[in-house]
């Protein structure tokens, strides 16, 4: 599952657990690049549940996307990831080091008011 919501004029709120197939790959990165269309300095909700790691055709999907998705990306200052791996935390704040302009700070379940606190500012 993974669902995109536009959440106000600067903000795009993502959910994603389970496992993405091709299909549903191309259907995630269509979603968010049309929910974040005309967004500029935006503030970004990733929480990440329960997953699988997506399938080869679905990495696939990915790594063709990959001039959209810095598309998208470029629209965004502050990425707020709520999940409970630890390891997937810690991965989503080496991508926001790797990032040029965009701060990407890591929460559990238990800090999503944090980590709404934090995209406010």
């Amino acid at each position: 599952m993974f669902q995109v919501m536009r959440n106000g004029e600067n903000r795009v709120d993502v959910s994603f657990a389970g496992k993405l197939d091709t299909n549903e790959m191309r259907t995630a990165i269509a979603q968010l690049s049309l929910h974040s269309e005309g967004i500029a300095h935006g503030r970004m909700l990733y929480r990440i549940g329960d997953f699988e790691m997506p399938t080869l055709g679905a990495m696939a999907v990915e790594v063709s996307s990959i001039p959209q998705l810095f598309k998208v990306v470029r629209r965004f200052d502050r990425m707020a990831v709520v999940a409970d791996k630890q390891w997937v935390r810690k991965v989503s704040e080496v991508e926001g080091a790797l990032i040029p302009g965009l701060k990407i700070k890591a929460f559990d379940s238990q800090q999503a008011a944090e980590a709404e606190a934090w995209l406010q500012h």
